[in-house]
């Protein structure tokens, strides 16, 4: 799988650079947040501006990597859905389960803020 990997402050930043994520590559995905996580980096933003296309394969990843996350005491944010990937997290509702943003700095700004459901 082709992806960048940056930190921004404590946040680590994926930008997927495949126009699929699916079942050949989302395993490499979600073995590099789970190497993140052990790191001690639990503030990832997946960025999927360039994936056009999301298998169950992917989801799965994504989901794998979100709840990983959130049991370090982190969270995994997403950022740059195209609308072919938002059609699919809407069918599956997973848009409700994924905090989603407009860019990668309003990801990175929401690290700052509760989410909702975040027990406060």
């Amino acid at each position: 799988m082709a992806f960048k990997q940056e930190m921004k402050g404590d946040v680590v930043l994926i930008s997927i650079e495949d126009e699929r994520l699916d079942a050949h590559n989302s395993n490499e995905l979600k073995e590099h947040i789970q190497t993140q996580l052990e790191n001690s980096v639990t503030h990832i933003v997946v960025d999927l501006s360039q994936v056009r296309f999301l298998d169950s394969s992917g989801l799965g990843a994504l989901v794998t990597g979100f709840k990983n996350a959130r049991s370090s005491d982190g969270d995994l944010k997403l950022t740059g859905i195209a609308a072919q990937v938002e059609s699919i997290l809407k069918l599956t509702r997973l848009y409700r389960v994924f905090p989603i943003y407009n860019n990668i700095d309003e990801a990175i700004a929401g690290f700052d803020q509760k989410e909702p459901g975040d027990g406060e």
